[in-house]
C-alpha cells in the first residue's frame, strides 16, 4: 500500500516563533494542511482534503474572510488535492473514498472536488455538523462546503483495541488497512486516521494535537500562540488533553509514524524519508 503525504494548503500567520517555533516574532509562520493519498491497488483513498479548489479562486466565499486574514492563507491550485492527484497520473474518480479527521474547513473543504467519493466520518462528528450544541460548534463549520451533498458513511465510536487505543474500527468498502481512531477533543466527533503501509503504521492524527513538540515524552511544549489558538477551537477539553497524552505514549512506546495536520516540519521530514527509501 503507497502512501502519498501532501500539502494542501498553506497558511502564513503573523506570529513566528510564538506559532511555529521558529524565526523571529515578525515573520510570518509556517503552517500546512497534511493530506494523504492512499494506492489500494485499483482505487484511491484520499485522508483529509485541505481547502478545495474554491479556496483559490473565492476564499472569502468558502473560507470565511476573518480564517483567509488570520491565518495569511496561500491558496494555489497546485496545492488542491484535486490538482496533485493529477500530477501523480490519476484522474479523480480514482477517488472512490475520503476519510476525514474532522469536518472543519480546512480538512473537509475540498470534498466538493470529489463528489462521486463515499465520505468516512464518525457519527458523531456529523451530528455537530448537522445539530450544533452552541454557537461555537455551529460558527466552525462552513455550510457552503457541504452544499452538495456528499455521500456520507458514518461510524459509530466502537471497535477493537488497537495500540492501547479503544473502540478502533476498520472502514466499509476499505482495506483492513485503514482505521479510524477516535481522538475527540479538538472536535466532539474528531478521529485518527492510522494506515498500515507494510513498513510500519502510519497515523494521521489531524489536529489532536498541533505542534511536534506536544509529542515530546519527556517535555511537551507548544509555541505559545498555537497553545492559545488550541484550548480556544477545542470542544471537549479534558479529552483532547488525555488524547495528547496517549499519543506521546504511543510515538515514545511503538514504531507509529503519528504526524499531525499542520506542523509544516512534520511533513517535511516524512516526505523526506520516503524520498530516502
Amino acid at each position: 500500500m503507497r502512501v502519498h503525504h501532501l500539502n494542501c494548503g498553506t497558511m502564513r500567520p503573523l506570529g513566528g516563533r510564538l506559532l511555529d517555533g521558529r524565526g523571529g516574532f515578525l515573520h510570518r509562520a509556517e503552517l500546512v494542511c497534511h493530506c494523504l493519498l492512499v494506492e489500494t491497488g485499483n482505487e484511491l483513498v484520499l485522508v483529509d482534503t485541505g481547502m478545495g479548489s474554491p479556496s483559490v479562486e473565492r476564499p472569502g466565499e468558502w473560507l470565511g474572510d476573518q480564517f483567509v486574514r488570520l491565518t495569511g492563507v496561500r491558496t494555489s491550485l497546485a496545492e488542491t488535492a484535486a490538482e496533485q492527484v493529477r500530477r501523480l497520473d490519476h484522474t479523480i474518480e480514482d477517488v472512490r473514498h475520503v476519510v476525514l479527521t474532522h469536518l472543519d474547513l480546512d480538512h473537509a473543504g475540498g470534498l466538493v472536488d470529489f463528489p462521486h467519493a463515499t465520505v468516512h466520518v464518525y457519527a458523531e462528528e456529523l451530528r455537530a455538523l448537522r445539530s450544533p450544541r452552541d454557537a461555537a460548534e455551529r460558527n466552525r463549520y462552513r455550510a457552503v462546503q457541504f452544499a452538495h451533498d456528499p455521500r456520507w458513511s458514518s461510524y459509530a465510536d466502537v471497535g477493537e483495541k488497537w495500540f492501547g487505543f479503544d473502540a478502533v474500527r476498520g472502514l466499509k468498502g476499505l482495506p483492513p488497512e485503514i482505521l479510524l481512531v477516535p481522538l475527540a477533543g479538538h472536535t466532539r466527533g474528531h478521529a485518527g486516521v492510522a494506515v498500515d503501509t507494510g513498513a510500519g503504521w502510519q497515523l494521521h492524527a489531524g489536529d489532536a494535537y498541533f505542534f511536534r513538540g506536544e509529542l515530546d515524552p519527556s517535555r511537551p511544549h507548544c509555541p505559545p500562540g498555537l497553545a492559545f489558538f488550541e484550548t480556544r477551537v477545542q470542544t471537549v477539553a479534558e479529552l483532547r488533553v488525555e488524547n495528547q497524552r496517549r499519543l506521546r505514549e504511543l510515538a515514545r512506546d511503538t514504531d507509529v509514524t503519528v504526524f499531525s495536520a499542520h506542523d509544516a516540519v512534520e511533513l517535511r521530514r516524512i516526505t523526506a524519508a520516503a524520498q530516502g527509501n
